[in-house]
């Protein structure tokens, strides 16, 4: 089993499976790519709208899951987009026989496990380094999404440290880390705690938890929180 990072323009993945998965990965990224700027050339509106877009009975799987999770977190579709190339990277392999599988899309994660992994928290607050998220094995595919209004080229209008969502659809889990993010501003002990418990509430999601001012707040069912050696390298960046 290998850890592999490619690069697709504004994509950037790294990828632990077995080497004979990769080229169903990378198929799956192109394809997910076209199908996403296809539907932006369609409607240009679909690419840079903050509001959601109701799924249409045209729609292809990847933007149609993109639009749904809109809807569901009350944010444009492009706040999924990375969850749904890492989601549909990962369907393609699994659908190739991988039993095991780590798709990264830039701290959106979609994975497919058959033993305990540990997902790092990247987070510059103060007593919450060198922390991870035990995930258990999934049997399925699973999202550990994350957004930042202080780490990574996304748009958030929070300013929380990091906001992480667990979800069996790492769209959906996408999206509403964007929408979490955007609810965290100040950090506030009640603001984060109003906020983890409206982004759990939402049908499909687990469980998420907030990391900020020097606190965090969990609701839902979140992973085990467990020591880890946070490695800068690990990180899935672009590289410049």
């Amino acid at each position: 089993m290998t850890r592999t990072h490619f690069e697709v323009k504004e994509t950037a993945l790294t990828v632990v499976c077995y080497d004979r998965y990769l080229r169903a990965v990378r198929d799956a990224v192109y394809e997910a790519r076209e199908l996403i700027e296809s539907r932006i050339a369609e409607d240009p509106f679909f690419g840079i709208t903050y509001d959601p877009i109701p799924p249409r009975e045209t729609d292809d799987p990847v933007t149609r899951g993109m639009c749904q999770a809109s809807v569901s977190a009350g944010v444009g579709p492009m706040a999924a987009v990375a969850g749904a190339v890492a989601q549909h990277a990962v369907k393609a392999a699994v659908g190739a026989g991988c039993g095991h599988i780590i798709v990264d899309n830039g701290g959106d994660i979609c994975l497919r496990t058959s033993e305990p992994v540990r997902i790092g928290i990247h987070s510059a607050e103060p007593g919450f380094s060198d922390l991870a998220y035990l995930i258990p094995p999934t049997h399925g595919l699973y999202g550990v999404c994350s957004s930042s209004g202080r780490i990574g080229p996304s748009v958030s209008f929070g300013s929380g440290g990091v906001c992480t969502v667990f979800s069996p659809s790492a769209v959906l889990a996408d999206a509403c880390a964007t929408a979490f993010g955007n609810m965290v501003g100040g950090c506030g002990e009640e603001e984060m705690s109003s906020a983890a418990e409206s982004i759990a509430s939402v049908a499909g999601v687990d469980g998420c938890s907030a990391i900020g001012g020097g606190r965090m707040a969990m609701c839902g069912k979140v992973p085990e929180i467990v020591g880890c050696g946070e490695d800068e390298s690990l990180i899935t960046r672009i590289e410049l």
